[in-house]
């Protein structure tokens, strides 16, 4: 398959991040690896999308502190992002609404032709108030002529990279506001574009749980998006589908990675670094970044907590 024939896919990763270990950016740097070796798939971003405070979780620091943390944890990625969207809204929101949210955003910014777009989302989008800075997403290029197959996969490259690879400052985070001026619209028509849901066994294992997830979400996770597993020890995720009717359904869009089980980053999980930090094991260097972790003594977290 040629560069534009091949899906490009952008993964993206919900969850608590209490903290980010090292293990969620093996989990984005396997899924990529993977996809590519398919030779079906181009990755050219993804994204951590931490969860709401009203989420509920015990133990769960603010998502001011996991934002940050998140940040210092792919500040040497050149194509993860950390976007504080879902961290920003009212209230909690669905792993089905997150999805769409940047879907319709990659459709509104890019004009691309999205695989997994069906019907708007009616999430609302909340700016944050910013400095008086021109905006990343900002598409200043002169789209008057239009481009060759050769330098249409460019110029995408070029619009999703400010969407899915540029990182703000620590502690200032900016993302697409409905209103922002996104400047005229290039559509790049022969690219074919996917959000696909990066997740652990272990969600998708919460799925055959009855009445955890709302059946619809579920249909247009699976169904409308499609998801990539990286499995944890050893998981049967063939068993864990077949225990589900919608898995069973949406079979072919489920993508899950072969992994060697025996990788130490296979087993790192955020529950393992919080009793690391607590007890003073000097392991938690093998789960967490450093710099993740002098944030975490600086700001005291963890430390006198429990779970």
């Amino acid at each position: 398959m040629t560069e534009t024939t091949k899906t490009h896919v952008i993964l993206l990763s919900c969850g608590s991040f209490n903290p980010i270990t090292k293990g969620h950016i093996h989990m984005f740097e396997k899924a990529r690896d993977y996809l590519h070796k398919t030779g079906r798939f181009i990755v050219i971003g993804g994204i951590i999308s931490p969860v709401h405070d009203s989420y509920g979780k015990p133990g769960l620091v603010s998502s001011r502190h996991r934002l940050t943390m998140c940040q210092l944890a792919v500040q040497s990625s050149d194509w993860i992002r950390v976007d504080p969207w879902e961290c920003y809204q009212d209230t909690w929101q669905t792993t089905c609404s997150v999805l769409e949210h940047h879907r319709d955003l990659m459709k509104r910014v890019t004009g691309c032709i999205l695989s997994n777009v069906n019907s708007p989302s009616t999430t609302p989008v909340i700016g944050q108030p910013q400095n008086e800075t021109r905006p990343i997403y900002q598409n200043s290029n002169n789209t008057s002529n239009k481009p060759t197959a050769i330098k249409l996969l460019g110029k995408v490259s070029e619009s999703l990279g400010k969407i899915c690879c540029v990182r703000p400052h620590i502690e200032r985070f900016t993302f697409v506001d409905e209103n922002a001026n996104l400047g005229t619209a290039m559509r790049y028509e022969e690219i074919e574009l996917r959000i696909l849901l990066l997740c652990g066994s272990d969600l998708l294992e919460s799925f055959c749980i009855p009445g955890l997830w709302n059946e619809s979400d579920m249909e247009v996770i699976v169904g409308d998006f499609g998801i990539v597993v990286v499995p944890r020890d050893g998981t049967d995720t063939e068993r864990i589908m077949n225990h589900s009717s919608i898995l069973r359904k949406y079979k072919d869009n489920i993508i899950v990675v072969k992994e060697d089980m025996n990788h130490p980053m296979s087993v790192v999980s955020s529950t393992k670094s919080r009793l690391a930090l607590q007890h003073g094991d000097g392991h938690v260097v093998d789960y967490l970044s450093q710099p993740v972790i002098d944030y975490i003594l600086q700001s005291q977290l963890y430390i006198n907590t429990s779970g």
